[in-house]
C-alpha cells in the first residue's frame, strides 16, 4: 500500500513539472507561430538543391 502513495506522489510531481514546462513555453512565445514550421520543410530541399548546383558549377 505504501508503494501506491509513492507512485501517486511521483505522478503528481511529474504532472506539475510538465504543467510548469508548458506554461514556460507558452510564456516565452514558443507557440506563437504554428503555421511557418509546417511549411518550412517544403522549401529546404529547393535551397539545398540550388546550393549543390552552385557548388557543382564552381568546381
Amino acid at each position: 500500500m505504501n508503494i501506491l502513495y509513492f507512485l501517486v506522489g511521483c505522478s503528481v510531481l511529474m504532472a506539475l513539472i510538465f504543467l510548469a514546462a508548458f506554461f514556460w513555453a507558452y510564456k516565452t512565445g514558443q507557440t506563437d507561430d504554428v503555421h511557418t514550421p509546417g511549411i518550412r520543410m517544403l522549401f529546404d530541399d529547393e535551397f539545398l538543391a540550388e546550393k549543390s548546383e552552385e557548388d557543382h558549377f564552381s568546381s
